[in-house]
């Protein structure tokens, strides 16, 4: 019935909640969930693909919660969603024709710069500031750029938009997070689409770990909203440099 023995499915499963925690608070569930993937035997591809399948329970759970909370209009933000689908899906298309070993050597160094900007700038809060960049700019350039790059490579795609929307959007950090899990949806559907045709999905097994996924974003959605950018700012701190340390061993 299942991929893997019984035991593997309930350690995934834990893996799993606990992504779900992190990823709807910070993003870089990821970082938690596709190296007990490996362990457990399933090959880069089936990793990949069975991460998009219950990430994007995960992420659903997380939108919906900080959309039910006023956090974000999940109506109002249905064409960045559509765009960041469809961004996504070429991207997870181009996968094995563009090169990506160049990206691959920069993006750590990127992460830890995206850190640092959280970590050292002043009067980061859940208070919005004035916009660097108008709605429609920001909708056709920084989303569908962040998406496409998720469905190609994907690490640390919540990091960005976080970034995108705090520093050019000029959102709050509760308000950034919600927006962000809302694309992070829409972009994880798009590659899940393509992997889904092309992939090779651990189908059962993945359900579980959605399943897990799902109770993990809703506790981390509701403690994110209760302690805001206190909650927030740090976790995706570490989240960025463990995403960025992770990526320069595996190099």
């Amino acid at each position: 019935m299942f991929e893997v023995a019984p035991d593997l499915v309930a350690a995934l499963a834990m893996a799993a909640f606990v992504a779900g925690f992190v990823d709807s608070i910070a993003g870089g569930g990821g970082l938690i969930t596709l190296p007990v993937m490996l362990m457990a035997g399933a090959s880069p591809v089936q990793a990949l693909s069975t991460n998009k399948l219950q990430g994007t329970f995960g992420a659903a759970t997380a939108a919906i919660s900080y959309g039910r909370a006023g956090h974000v209009d999940l109506w109002a933000q249905r064409w960045p969603a559509v765009i960041a689908f469809f961004a996504s899906v070429a991207g997870a298309a181009l996968i094995t024709v563009l090169p990506t070993d160049g990206v691959r050597g920069f993006l750590p160094w990127l992460l830890i710069a995206i850190a640092a900007f959280f970590a050292l700038r002043p009067g980061l809060s859940d208070t919005d500031r004035a916009a660097r960049m108008r709605p429609a700019t920001f909708v056709l350039t920084a989303v569908p750029l962040i998406a496409f790059y998720d469905g190609l490579l994907g690490p640390g795609t919540g990091s960005f938009f976080m970034l995108a929307f705090v520093l050019l959007a000029g959102q709050g950090m509760l308000k950034a997070t919600a927006h962000t899990k809302l694309l992070n949806l829409a972009s994880n559907l798009g590659a899940l689409l393509l992997f889904a045709v092309l992939g090779d999905i651990w189908w059962m097994t993945g359900i579980v770990m959605a399943v897990a996924q799902i109770g993990g974003a809703r506790v981390g959605a509701l403690m994110a909203m209760r302690r805001g950018a206190r909650l927030i700012k740090p976790l995706l701190v570490v989240v960025s440099l463990a995403l960025a340390l992770r990526l320069i061993l595996a190099g």
